[in-house]
C-alpha cells in the first residue's frame, strides 16, 4: 500500500507542475490574444483552439485533484442519519461505484480515442486531434486508480459528532 501512496503522491506532483504550467500559459497566451486583438486588429491564428485545449487539461487535471483530496462532487443526503457502521458501508459503496464508473469511462474514452485516430483528423499545427484529447482516458483511469485506493484503505473514521473523517 505504501508504494501505492508514493506512485500517488509522484502523480500529485506532476498534476501540480502541469496544473500551474497550463494555467500560466493560458493566461498568456489570452493575455497577448486580447492585446493583439484590440491593439493591432489581429491575433493568434491557432489562439482560440490551444486556449480551448488548454481548458480541456486544466479542467480535468483538477478534477483529478479534487478526486485525491477528497474534494470531488459529492452528494451525501443519507449518512447524515446513518449509525456509525452505516456511514463506512455508504462509503465503501459510493467509492466502489465510482471506481466502476470512472473505469468505464476510461474504456468508453480509449474507444473514443481509437475512433479519433481512425478518423485522421488533426487541429492545431497539424497535430493530430486526438492527441490533445488523450487526457480523457488518462485522467479517468487516474480517478479510477485514486478511488480504487480508498477502497483499498481502510474506511474513515467516524467521529462522535457522526462526521467522518478519512484516513
Amino acid at each position: 500500500m505504501d508504494r501505492l501512496d508514493r506512485l500517488d503522491d509522484t502523480i500529485n506532483q506532476i498534476e501540480q507542475i502541469l496544473l500551474i504550467a497550463s494555467l500560466g500559459l493560458m493566461i498568456l497566451i489570452a493575455f497577448l490574444q486580447i492585446i493583439l486583438r484590440n491593439l493591432f486588429v489581429t491575433g493568434l491564428s491557432w489562439g482560440d483552439t490551444f486556449l480551448r485545449n488548454l481548458v480541456l487539461w486544466i479542467g480535468f487535471i483538477g478534477a483529478a485533484t479534487a478526486t485525491r483530496e477528497g474534494r470531488h462532487i459529492n452528494i451525501d443526503v443519507t449518512s447524515r442519519w446513518l449509525p456509525p457502521a452505516g456511514k463506512i458501508l455508504a462509503y465503501r459503496c459510493i467509492h466502489l461505484f465510482s471506481f466502476l464508473i470512472c473505469g468505464l469511462l476510461t474504456y468508453a474514452a480509449l474507444k473514443f480515442l481509437k475512433h479519433e485516430a481512425q478518423m485522421g483528423n488533426v487541429t492545431l499545427f497539424n497535430i493530430p486531434a486526438w492527441v490533445p484529447e488523450l487526457i480523457l482516458p488518462v485522467i479517468f483511469g487516474l480517478m479510477t486508480f485514486r478511488f480504487g485506493l480508498r477502497l483499498l484503505k481502510n474506511a474513515p473514521r467516524v467521529e462522535k459528532t457522526g462526521r467522518m473523517d478519512e484516513q
